[in-house]
């Protein structure tokens, strides 16, 4: 069976990228069981924490895409990163808009394999980790890294969000 587009795309940049997991081996998408939508179902799905799992939530900043990657154990402070980065409104971004972005949906959106590069943000939360498990494309997808494999290969900017 041949993989959907979208976790090609998303396994494509990271092995142009050489993304690693946590033992060193290529970062490889895996397919779960079941689709997994939030990261309690992900955490529990990979036997693991759910501050592990790297959500990537997209926001609407001021009409531009942000993408942030921020831990599963928390919630992104809205005001508080949009007075940080310096915009005036930080909104969820809708279902549409998502996708138009990223041609990902929500509850899959990786944090690479988007048509076009996203600003990107990495909850500096996730670095208490030696590994984190991010959406690969579509929700019963995922891949292993770490904090500093993710900042690579997504390019984003290490920030505090919550």
């Amino acid at each position: 069976m041949q993989p959907h587009p979208n976790v090609r795309a998303v396994q494509e940049v990271l092995d142009a990228a050489g993304a690693r997991d946590a033992s060193g081996a290529p970062s490889v998408v895996r397919l779960l069981p079941d689709a997994v939508h939030t990261a309690a179902a992900a955490a529990e799905s990979l036997g693991v924490g759910v501050g592990q799992i790297a959500n990537s939530l997209v926001f609407d900043a001021d009409g531009t895409p942000l993408l942030v990657l921020t831990s599963g154990a928390h919630r992104v402070d809205t005001a508080g990163l949009a007075a940080s980065i310096g915009v005036d409104r930080l909104r969820r971004a809708t279902p549409e808009f998502v996708r138009a972005h990223t041609g990902q949906v929500i509850g899959g959106v990786a944090p690479v394999g988007h048509p076009h590069p996203l600003r990107t943000l990495v909850d500096t939360a996730l670095g208490s980790y030696d590994e984190i498990w991010a959406a690969g494309g579509v929700p019963r997808a995922v891949f292993p890294t770490t904090y500093p494999e993710l900042l690579r290969v997504t390019g984003g900017a290490p920030t505090p969000v919550a």
